[in-house]
């Protein structure tokens, strides 16, 4: 695909380009007249000013490089039309290695535990190694936003902002590669598949992407948080998050023969309720646990015992230890309940990631970094998120930090995950400078 030019911020603005294919011409042309039209739409970016603090003033962010800006806002864009699930960010891929080719990176290579890619930067200086990731896969809804770079495909949309992530580590790419004289050390990024499932982060450390590295640093931009703020905890970041299926099984049989059956529906009613216990009852009030039984399945008609229920659901909390003590247990009761009402139950764990915790001296230093960017006023402390991130894989592996990117739209709050979900596009030069800050200091040699 040919490399299409910055989308420009003024009414001469034209989109010109796709993702591999992913845009039809009726799309590109409502994209490039709505953008073309931007100053009489209310899709228009303006960056003028950044976004006033709800609680109290703080001091104004420098006025972000245009460029910069241009290149951000096309990228995002383009990423944000053409979405891609799990494991399956196959055109996203190339969009990124196709971008990644012409600004000479000394090392590029697709493909790394999956459909990710790597890329390496190295100064000319002496210098650390530092590890940027970039999460790629979208999710399963239909965006319902009203914005001309709208997903273009039916059912998968950018609903957690990995759009904004990929964008922002594409222009750090073209920016330090450009600095190589006075850069030190060496900087890798990986544009990982799959965070959504849980699954990606692990592929590709196996595959090596942390070898040789330092430090590792990660960001999430936050739809509540407001534009301007950035949140930089000194540990714990987000919960372990953990998808389980439980399958009970019991005796199907008449409706009128109750008797006769082991009613698979009845079982699986006691387990829902016993779970929680789990929380109020084997749990300290201090420690913050969250057990979600999402999807319950069984039966086929109203006058048929149930002879198999299928329950999905998730484990969610701070401490490793307490996570691994649960998922025990949650397999233990099902299984103790099922047997006591003559039936059985299977555990399996699909997934999971351990609790996202910075090092404390790495979020030392990208506090001081991003302080020296949006000012002290503007780098906040916020509670840990019940969410969960497999970025908290690196960070097992090396010391780093995760942060918060605030990114807050004006108007009714907007939760991640669901077919509403914007960000505001200012939040995006704050983004780049924050982690342009922080890789330069990570990469310093003391």
């Amino acid at each position: 695909m040919e490399s299409c030019r910055p989308v420009l911020l003024d009414d001469e603005a034209v989109l010109a380009g796709g993702l591999g294919g992913a845009f039809r011409l009726g799309r590109l042309a409502e994209i490039a007249f709505a953008l073309v039209l931007g100053k009489r739409t209310r899709h228009r970016i303006q960056f003028d000013r950044m976004v006033s603090m709800a609680s109290k003033p703080r001091p104004a962010v420098r006025d972000p490089d245009a460029a910069v800006t241009q290149h951000l806002i096309t990228h995002r864009r383009e990423l944000h039309a053409a979405p891609e699930l799990s494991f399956k960010e196959i055109e996203t891929a190339h969009y990124i290695a196709e971008r990644l080719d012409p600004l000479g990176v000394d090392k590029l290579t697709p493909g790394v535990g999956g459909t990710g890619v790597v890329a390496e930067i190295r100064g000319q200086r002496p210098g650390r190694s530092v590890l940027v990731r970039a999460d790629m896969d979208g999710l399963p809804l239909t965006e319902i936003a009203d914005v001309p770079f709208r997903s273009t495909r039916k059912g998968v949309m950018h609903a957690c902002g990995h759009d904004v992530h990929m964008a922002i580590a594409l222009e750090l790419v073209r920016s330090l590669s450009e600095r190589r004289p006075e850069l030190p050390g060496m900087v890798r990024f990986a544009f990982q598949p799959a965070e959504e499932q849980a699954g990606g982060a692990k592929p590709m450390i196996d595959a090596g992407v942390l070898d040789g590295i330092d430090r590792v640093i990660g960001l999430h931009v936050w739809s509540q948080l407001p534009t301007g703020q950035v949140c930089v905890p000194p540990g714990v970041v987000m919960a372990s998050a953990d998808m389980f299926t439980l399958i009970i099984r019991g005796r199907s049989g008449h409706g009128a023969q109750p008797n006769l059956t082991i009613d698979a529906v009845v079982i699986a009613a006691q387990v829902v309720t016993a779970l929680q216990t789990l929380v109020s009852r084997e749990t300290s009030p201090v420690s913050p646990v969250v057990i979600t039984l999402g999807s319950v399945h069984g039966g086929s008609a109203a006058n048929i015992v149930a002879g198999e229920v299928v329950l999905q659901g998730t484990l969610r909390t701070f401490e490793a230890e307490l996570r691994r003590h649960l998922l025990t247990r949650i397999a233990q009761v099902a299984e103790g309940i099922a047997g006591t009402m003559r039936g059985s139950s299977e555990f399996r764990h699909d997934s999971g990631t351990p609790p996202t915790i910075n090092d404390p001296g790495i979020a030392r230093l990208v506090k001081e970094a991003a302080s020296g960017v949006v000012g002290s006023d503007a780098v906040v402390m916020s509670e840990p998120l019940m969410v969960g991130e497999d970025f908290a894989y690196f960070l097992e592996a090396r010391p780093g930090c995760f942060f918060l990117l605030g990114g807050a739209p004006e108007g009714p709050p907007i939760v991640h995950h669901t077919p509403e979900f914007r960000i505001d596009e200012r939040c995006l030069p704050i983004g780049f400078e924050v982690m342009t800050a922080a890789v330069l200091r990570l990469l310093q040699p003391d």
